[in-house]
């Protein structure tokens, strides 16, 4: 297809290649999610269902089995082509609120183009729109109090303004030959399984479709899904699983020190009471068939997700076998839900008068401590503040908002190095930065 060889970044080690664009992105995490399902399958689970967000649902269609991998790929690349011929100057924006909050937030604006996208979790939708307009509303869930964030997404999409994307991808598109596929896709925007669907017209469909994976999620977990695994990089999804329904069993496989002992160990576990499979089937809470399908067909590659707690059985009720959902991840890591934040006292009047780093570091670990509910004494300066201490990316976007009130640096507020890689050491560096440029203006 013309593109650089993505062996180059995925297994040789030789760096991001310069001509590495949104295809290139998307072929990565793709035979990323294709790998890491193949090594689910090959230790020995069997997934209830599969199920991918946006440009994810085409993975979950290639790991079902229900089209080749490399028809997929040419979808992938069409998709994106077509997206960037239109060369729509949209953004996509988390707001940390439901979906109906968020729906009345876009509707006071009433601009056609600028719509919830998608539900992610109780606490956490995106939406959709014309940039200026985003800025807008931006403005306006700050002035609620409501945590926002910019998602970094080579293509915003499943807005109305996409609809020309969508016309072009289905007359430009190749045609593929797909079949029943081993697995069941559970499509979040179609809100039930993928039956006898042309995977062209799925794809141009869901660019103007709002994504209600909260809805899929819960009707996966009603039906028996106890596991969910995401074959992404990072905790993306499952981060939306756990905030839709604690309790529930996430693992990511890549994110482990050891992703294949991780598997094993995750099909271990459940042979103590069975095989890996699913309980028996159950009706789907959409109507669409039984929450199993024990189909044979060619094999497939799925998706996955991070740790959390297994519920404690009730004694009068035999432990079933875990059953397992797979789960496809976007294209860039999306912010988690974020958790009703405590209420912060505003600091006092910032002066240029003793900000050294050990004051603003005392003072960051008090402020955050007040936040997250944590004791200052044990929030380390080099603690992670995502990856070790669990703090979600709209609530570190809101703490940010804080740090920058509290010390008169605006500009903070930007520097999005500090929630992708955010420890209170580099925060505090750039405050004590920060207050010494603004002094010496």
């Amino acid at each position: 297809m013309g593109l650089p060889d993505i062996s180059d970044r995925l297994i040789e080690h030789n760096g991001t290649s310069d001509r590495r664009g949104p295809e290139v992105q998307y072929l990565e995490i793709f035979a990323v999610a294709i790998a890491t399902h193949r090594v689910l399958i090959a230790e020995g689970a069997q997934p209830v269902a599969i199920v991918g967000q946006s440009i994810g649902e085409l993975w979950a269609l290639a790991a079902a089995g229900r089209l080749a991998v490399e028809d997929a790929a040419r979808l992938a690349v069409a998709r994106s082509q077509a997206l960037t011929r239109q060369g729509w100057g949209g953004k996509m924006l988390a707001v940390g609120v439901d979906g109906c909050r968020a729906e009345a937030l876009a509707g006071l604006i009433g601009h056609p183009d600028l719509v919830l996208a998608c539900e992610n979790t109780p606490r956490q939708s995106v939406i959709s729109g014309p940039e200026p307009l985003i800025e807008q509303v931006e403005r306006v869930a700050d002035a609620l109090g409501w945590p926002s964030f910019r998602l970094d997404v080579p293509h915003p999409t499943h807005t109305p303004a996409m609809a020309q994307a969508a016309r072009d991808l289905r007359a430009a598109a190749p045609r593929v030959p797909y079949g029943a596929g081993r697995w069941r896709v559970c499509s979040p925007w179609l809100g039930r399984d993928v039956g006898d669907d042309d995977p062209v017209d799925l794809v141009a469909d869901a660019l103007t479709a709002r994504v209600r994976m909260l809805h899929t999620i819960r009707d996966l977990h009603a039906a028996g899904a106890d596991v969910f695994v995401e074959c992404g990089e990072w905790p993306v999804v499952t981060k939306f699983v756990e905030a839709s329904v604690p309790g529930v069993r996430c693992v990511v496989p890549l994110s482990e020190s050891d992703p294949v002992e991780t598997v094993r160990a995750l099909v271990a576990e459940s042979t103590h009471s069975g095989p890996f499979r699913p309980r028996l089937p159950l009706p789907s809470s959409n109507g669409h068939g039984p929450a199993v399908r024990m189909s044979t067909a060619t094999s497939a590659d799925p998706v996955s997700a991070p740790p959390a707690t297994v519920p404690s059985p009730r004694a009068d009720v035999p432990a079933p076998a875990p059953a397992m959902s797979y789960v496809a991840t976007v294209p860039l890591p999306a912010p988690a839900a974020p958790a009703a934040p405590a209420p912060i006292a505003p600091g006092g009047t910032p002066t240029s008068a003793g900000l050294d780093y050990e004051t603003v570091l005392a003072e960051l670990q008090t402020l955050y401590g007040d936040f997250l509910g944590y004791p200052p004494d044990l929030l380390g300066e080099d603690d992670g503040l995502e990856s070790e201490l669990g703090v979600e990316s709209l609530k570190q976007v809101a703490l940010l908002g804080r740090v920058s009130d509290r010390f008169d640096l605006p500009g903070l507020r930007a520097n999005s190095s500090l929630l992708t890689v955010g420890t209170l050491r580099r925060i505090a560096e750039s405050v004590v930065q920060g207050r010494s440029e603004a002094a010496a203006r």
